[in-house]
């Protein structure tokens, strides 16, 4: 299991404050039902930290051009037409994901294209569950645009606890489907819009993994595999 970067300070420090306590407790109180209660706790912490900041190691082969790749693991908890007014300006498909705590908070590339767009915009810290954090919220937003010409848009979103978002790409670069795209730092969210004419893969309350879940397929490539059935 590969750690993320994101997380290896925090496991280091948890780590050196697990050990130092855990030292002067047996030291002083070596046969105390509290020093066995400590050692307990701080190694469940330390655990809960290792999933949370693991890395999967998944990588898609090929370009995979028309498909839509899961951004983060988690759970689908919205799937709706909206009218997306601040970027795309037009009505667009958009899926939501939700990422528990026990989720692996590395975010994705979902599709292959060109960043037309970052920002970062500043906000509230709501329960991302809650359908209002995806406008009240702090995201950041990143827009690509396909080979094709579609413009996807992806939006990382604080939550309650999460209280960091880390963003990796730039404006103008070229990405590939399943590249690390950022993190985000405990429990959160991350939408994604589509084309509405896209062919939708999932349904509300499916579970996703990033790199291994296709969510939808886009609207050139929906053509293309109808026309191969034919």
């Amino acid at each position: 299991m590969r750690i993320h970067k994101e997380g290896r300070k925090t496991l280091a420090y948890t780590l050196l404050i697990g050990l130092t306590i855990n030292s002067g407790m047996f030291y002083f109180f070596p046969k105390n039902i509290l020093t066995y209660f400590v050692f307990i706790i701080t190694i469940v912490l330390f655990i809960f930290f290792l999933n949370f900041f693991r890395s999967p190691n998944r990588v898609y082969s090929g370009v995979a051009l028309g498909r839509v790749n899961a951004p983060t693991d988690g759970k689908v908890v919205a799937l709706e037409k909206v009218f997306e007014k601040e970027h795309l300006n037009t009505e667009c498909v958009k899926i939501s994901i939700f990422m528990t705590i026990f989720n692996a908070h590395s975010n994705w590339i979902p599709v292959t294209g060109k960043i037309t767009h970052v920002s970062h915009k500043e906000g509230r810290f709501l329960a991302a569950h809650l359908p209002k954090s995806s406008t009240e919220n702090e995201r950041s937003m990143i827009v690509i645009e396909t080979p094709d010409g579609h413009k996807i848009l992806t939006s990382q979103i604080a939550g309650a606890l999460a209280r960091r978002i880390v963003t990796y790409v730039k404006a103008d670069q070229i990405c590939y489907i399943g590249d690390p795209l950022g993190f985000i730092k405990f429990g959160s969210r991350m939408d994604i819009y589509l084309p509405v004419d896209s062919e939708v893969l999932v349904k509300i309350g499916d579970q996703v993994r990033a790199n291994r879940t296709f969510i939808a397929n886009l609207p050139d490539n929906k053509k293309q595999k109808d026309s191969s059935t034919l």
